[in-house]
C-alpha cells in the first residue's frame, strides 16, 4: 500500500489534441487519467467512475460544458466532484457564467502546464 494515492481525473474535451496535451501534463504528475470526447458519455463515466476532479471544455456538440456542470452538481454521486472548466471563453461573463454553473476553477486556453497543475492540486489537494 503506497502513502500517495492517485488521483483520477475525467477530462472532456472533443478537440483530440487538447485532451492528449491535458493527459499528458497530469499523467506526468502521476495523475490517472479518463477522457471522454463529449459531455454526455462524461456524464455516465463521472457517474460510474467517480473521479477525483472534472476537466472540461466549453464548447463541444450535443452537451456544453456548462450543462455538464450542471448536470454533474445536480446527481448525487458526483455532486460534490470538483470542476474545472477548461475554454478558450475568455471573457469576464463566461467566468462568471461558468462559476454559477457549479465549476471550482475556470482556467482560459492557452494555459501552461503550471497553470494545469496549480488549478487541479488547488481542488483535490
Amino acid at each position: 500500500m503506497t502513502a500517495m494515492l492517485t488521483r483520477t481525473v475525467l477530462i472532456v474535451d472533443d478537440t483530440l489534441s487538447e485532451m492528449e496535451l491535458i493527459s499528458h501534463y497530469l499523467k506526468e504528475s502521476g495523475y490517472s487519467v479518463i477522457g471522454s470526447i463529449s459531455a454526455k458519455t462524461a456524464l455516465s463515466q463521472a457517474i460510474e467512475q467517480k473521479p477525483d476532479v472534472v476537466i472540461t471544455d466549453v464548447v463541444m456538440p450535443g452537451m456544453s460544458g456548462f450543462e455538464l456542470c450542471r448536470n454533474l452538481k445536480k446527481h448525487p454521486a458526483t455532486e460534490n466532484v470538483p470542476i474545472i472548466i477548461c475554454t478558450s471563453k475568455s471573457q469576464e461573463i463566461d467566468r462568471l457564467w461558468g462559476m454559477k454553473q457549479g465549476a471550482d476553477v475556470y482556467l482560459t486556453k492557452p494555459f501552461t502546464r503550471e497553470q494545469l497543475l496549480r488549478a487541479v492540486q488547488s481542488v483535490v489537494g
